[in-house]
């Protein structure tokens, strides 16, 4: 079956000025449903952006992973000129684009998305992993490497511990330790789907890397082409 993803195009979506930016997060984080959306998991999508050497050009990557058993299934490349600067808060203005470029590409769609990067875990509340799944209106979750905001207390040492992600007293995260003795990553909601879904998802992921398979194969994929 032909992939369904790809939204209306809307120029105004993808303003070149940051507090023009800023206003469309605030437009459509209201749209994010932060219940799980979800029936049989089949396939997931790991999507993933690098940039070249000069930073010139935007490269996503999305890795189509078969569920349970992880097999990779289909991979696509996107790729466009970069065309937003690299401000904290803002990366889906620089980074969606030739995400959305690329998720057309598959010839299936994917039952779930999963983004390197944060979802609800934004000061807006409306990271890259929201800003795809409400323009793409598939379940998404955020999985990202470092922490852009909230406060935590250190995660237990062993696979699948994890602590609530805190800022200005609401959950908007949770801290994962996915490989025991390496750094925990991020995990959060995107669209359609619920905090501990979207942890137990990540977890059923895991294959031994600190990243789930969908995120680290779509990484190693950008990367590669983007040299």
């Amino acid at each position: 079956m032909p992939s369904r993803l790809n939204p209306r195009r809307d120029p105004a979506r993808w303003p070149e000025d940051p507090r023009e930016a800023r206003a469309v997060q605030e437009s459509l984080r209201h749209r994010v449903i932060r219940e799980n959306g979800l029936g049989r998991i089949r396939t997931i999508a790991g999507i993933d952006v690098a940039y070249g050497r000069r930073g010139e050009r935007t490269w996503a990557a999305v890795a189509l992973l078969e569920m349970p058993e992880l097999a990779l299934g289909e991979s696509v490349l996107a790729s466009l000129p970069t065309a937003f600067p690299y401000l904290p808060g803002l990366l889906s203005f620089r980074e969606a684009p030739a995400a959305l470029e690329a998720l057309p590409l598959l010839s299936r769609t994917p039952d779930l998305l999963m983004v390197d990067g944060h979802g609800y875990a934004h000061p807006r509340r409306f990271g890259i992993a929201c800003h795809i799944g409400v323009l793409t209106d598939r379940p998404t979750i955020g999985v990202a490497k470092s922490r852009l905001v909230g406060r935590h207390e250190e995660p237990g040492p062993d696979h699948g511990d994890r602590v609530p992600l805190m800022d200005r007293g609401e959950v908007i995260g949770m801290v994962v330790r996915t490989r025991p003795g390496v750094r925990p990553v991020y995990v959060s909601i995107g669209h359609r789907v619920g905090l501990e879904r979207a942890v137990e998802l990540v977890l059923a992921c895991c294959r031994g890397f600190r990243l789930p398979e969908p995120t680290r194969l779509a990484d190693r994929l950008s990367r590669c082409h983007s040299a």
